[in-house]
């Protein structure tokens, strides 16, 4: 096994049997709200329950060390681990099944250690999903253009599809992940259109951001502004901060928006449920949220 770096060696001694240890893994991750949302909802439920950020450039690791990462994990009795931004799809071979969501999706960004096995799980779908059902219930759904075809984007294209989208358009600065897409969404039965250009952004009902842009890793616009009108919706994955330069400028013309805290809390509350086997409440976990956000 790779050398990983002192940081990791604290987890080679976890605590009391019994307890429940979960990980999140990704980059740039220290912003991340995840851990306080699963930790007092462990301890609301009367949990020995740890979630810890395991974070690649804080740790100086190379995404090479992925592999290395989860086996440590799982030797050391983690239940399992979230995944976040750049690993939802490098982490698949390293896995031994998918659950339905995540092979039709192609990205998992939730692992459970179960004996001996590591089940990929994706609850990004049904986070977005949700959140858009409550949040932009009356949006115009005929032509909707994502931005973003990586790991989080195959899944919120997928719910996309699942919330009524008639026509969904992607776009990615590598066409290659866009088309890979768009081809996996037909294997399953999805018809995703590809776009190289997103300069006609405003012909759209909708527009998705799912990519980082907008994170304080990666700040801006994952379109120019005057792509954008009133008549529109305006959606964004990213919820750290928790209001985007995107979601700003949409809101302050007039548009529907949709930020990503939504997402966030919504797929936490289902990998909690994965991680426990409980139901946890989603009332209470947005309220973590908010109040640390």
């Amino acid at each position: 096994m790779a050398n990983l770096g002192g940081n990791l060696a604290q987890l080679l001694d976890i605590g009391a049997k019994g307890a429940i240890h979960i990980g999140l893994l990704g980059r740039g991750i220290g912003a991340s709200l995840s851990p306080i949302m699963h930790r007092q909802e462990g301890e609301r439920q009367g949990l020995d329950y740890h979630y810890h950020l395991i974070d690649f450039d804080a740790l100086a690791l190379g995404n090479e060390h992925l592999g290395d990462v989860v086996d440590l994990l799982e030797k050391v009795g983690f239940g399992g681990v979230n995944v976040t931004h750049p690993f939802k799809q490098a982490v698949l071979e390293h896995l031994h099944q998918l659950a339905p969501d995540a092979s039709e999706i192609g990205a998992v960004n939730t692992v459970i250690f179960e004996d001996g096995q590591r089940i990929g799980h994706n609850t990004d779908c049904w986070g977005f999903a949700e959140s858009f059902r409550l949040g932009l219930p009356d949006a115009p759904r005929n032509r909707v253009l994502q931005i973003g075809a990586g790991g989080a984007g195959a899944a919120v294209a997928r719910a996309l599809i699942e919330v009524g989208v008639e026509a969904l358009f992607v776009f990615d600065t590598d066409p290659t992940r866009a088309q890979a897409l768009a081809a996996r969404m037909r294997e399953v039965g999805y018809e995703v259109a590809v776009v190289t250009d997103i300069s006609s952004a405003a012909s759209f009902d909708g527009i998705v951001n799912a990519t980082p842009i907008g994170m304080d890793k990666y700040p801006g616009m994952p379109v120019d502004a005057e792509c954008l009108h009133a008549g529109q919706w305006v959606a964004d994955i990213v919820y750290f901060p928790r209001e985007t330069r995107l979601i700003k400028h949409a809101a302050a013309i007039g548009c529907a928006t949709l930020p990503g805290t939504g997402m966030a809390i919504f797929q936490a509350v289902k990998a909690f449920e994965l991680f426990t086997g409980r139901t946890p409440s989603r009332e209470e976990m947005k309220r973590s949220f908010e109040a640390a956000a």
